[in-house]
């Protein structure tokens, strides 16, 4: 293991620190927000302009690359990546954040296609699953990171929105010095969604609502935290542990995963997040409490993602899961767009237990649709299943592709090696 990460040392550091200073301005929108008095509203619409660029710049940035190439692109990306934190402080108004968050959105989805075909150029057929998994963690662990250097200093100066954009120009030093010119990367057109919907209704529906409560939690979760009334530790703290659940239950789901009905364990995990929420609400804004619910809540949501995508899979031949991949990570864009916008309205109207109201109803709305397809279709044998491997919902489609080929290829291996053990007639 020691020896896969030596290869690719240079692009986790690089992705820790873009992680650090993203993880940074997501949370500053919300503690800045609220010292500048921005309505819930005009931050939920602040949010979902971020999704709009993530969303635009999975599309435009493979085009770009083809035309000009994996260096150039990363750069003039995190250039313009790092102007935009730098001009929030200096453009305290709605309609000047919302055109910077889609920029940065937009310089973030583009980032993210470069430096993972970097990373998929660098795995071989065996090391591609441990260099995947271990990229999703340095993502996870630079998002928790962040929420610690929130508490460094003071939201209502300039000071973290600079700290934000020196660590996002600091990645691209190692990644840009350690790597070498790729082929241009080429991504999968998208199935079209009424085909894909006919293929995997759970999985096409499942993943629009999950976009939904990813945004939710990591858009407005800070902006729960400062109409509540918590301080900025106790809000870093409370968006940290909405990501650092994932980290302790991702291994428990996955290794059920592969041995259960993927259905089934969608609605346990959909519901354990409706019941975190449902907790939430009930805690009267115990910061300690708070963190329980932010847990689990947050904990679910990741691995629900990777159940997605390794339930749409399996109905699917493997010449058509790489466009099924592309059509669930646009599905996911346009609930993480809605999101937002469904919580900002939820909050106006009912207060701060508006977010938690709409993530216990999101969540209960996958449980029971999980619960309505078992009703439907039969379970996918054992052995026509996939491996189930983690992927964040803020990867691109490249990493996308890259795990679901990874997964085919394990499953395969798996089922040769189970058919070598069988005992001779």
């Amino acid at each position: 293991m020691i020896s896969v990460l030596g290869s690719v040392w240079a692009l986790l550091l690089g992705t820790f620190l873009i992680m650090l200073g993203n993880g940074m301005q997501f949370t500053l929108i919300g503690l800045r927000g609220d010292i500048e008095g921005f309505s819930t509203g005009a931050l939920a619409i602040i949010t979902s302009g971020y999704y709009i660029g993530f969303l635009s710049g999975a599309r435009v940035t493979p085009v770009l690359i083809r035309r000009v190439g994996h260096v150039r692109v990363f750069a003039a990306l995190g250039s313009f990546m790092s102007a935009g934190l730098i001009a929030l402080p200096l453009a305290t108004e709605v309609w000047a954040w919302t055109p910077l968050r889609l920029l940065i959105g937009f310089c973030m989805s583009g980032v993210y296609v470069a430096a993972e075909s970097w990373l998929n150029h660098s795995a071989t057929n065996d090391t591609r699953g441990k260099i995947l998994s271990a990229y999703m963690i340095a993502q996870t662990l630079g998002v928790i990171g962040a929420q610690a250097l929130l508490t460094l200093g003071d939201a209502a100066t300039s000071a973290l929105f600079i700290a934000a954009s020196i660590l996002i120009s600091l990645s691209f030093g190692p990644i840009l010095l350690s790597v070498s010119p790729t082929p241009a990367v080429t991504v999968t057109r998208a199935m079209s969604l009424k085909e894909l919907f006919g293929h995997a209704p759970l999985g096409t529906v499942g993943t629009f609502l999950l976009g939904g409560i990813y945004a939710t939690q990591s858009g407005m979760g800070a902006v729960f935290g400062t109409q509540i009334g918590l301080s900025t530790p106790q809000i870093a703290l409370f968006v940290a542990m909405l990501f650092a659940g994932a980290l302790f239950l991702q291994y428990p789901i996955g290794w059920l995963s592969d041995i259960m009905d993927r259905r089934k364990l969608i609605f346990g995990a959909a519901a354990l997040g409706a019941a975190a929420c449902a907790f939430g609400l009930m805690t009267e804004g115990r910061s300690d409490m708070l963190l329980v619910a932010a847990f689990f809540a947050g904990g679910v949501t990741t691995p629900l993602y990777s159940l997605f995508l390794a339930y749409t899979n399996d109905d699917l031949p493997p010449d058509d899961m790489p466009a099924a991949s592309g059509g669930l990570v646009f599905v996911f864009g346009i609930g993480a767009i809605a999101g937002p916008l469904l919580c900002g309205w939820a909050m106006q109207m009912l207060g701060p237990q508006g977010f938690w109201v709409i993530l216990t109803g999101t969540f209960a709305a996958i449980s029971a649709y999980a619960l309505y397809r078992m009703t439907q279709r039969p379970r996918v044998k054992d052995q026509d299943t996939d491996s189930y491997l983690t992927v964040l919902p803020t990867t691109s489609l490249v990493a996308v592709e890259a795990a679901t080929s990874w997964a085919v290829e394990q499953a395969e291996s798996d089922q040769d090696e189970g058919e070598m053990e069988k005992p001779s007639g």
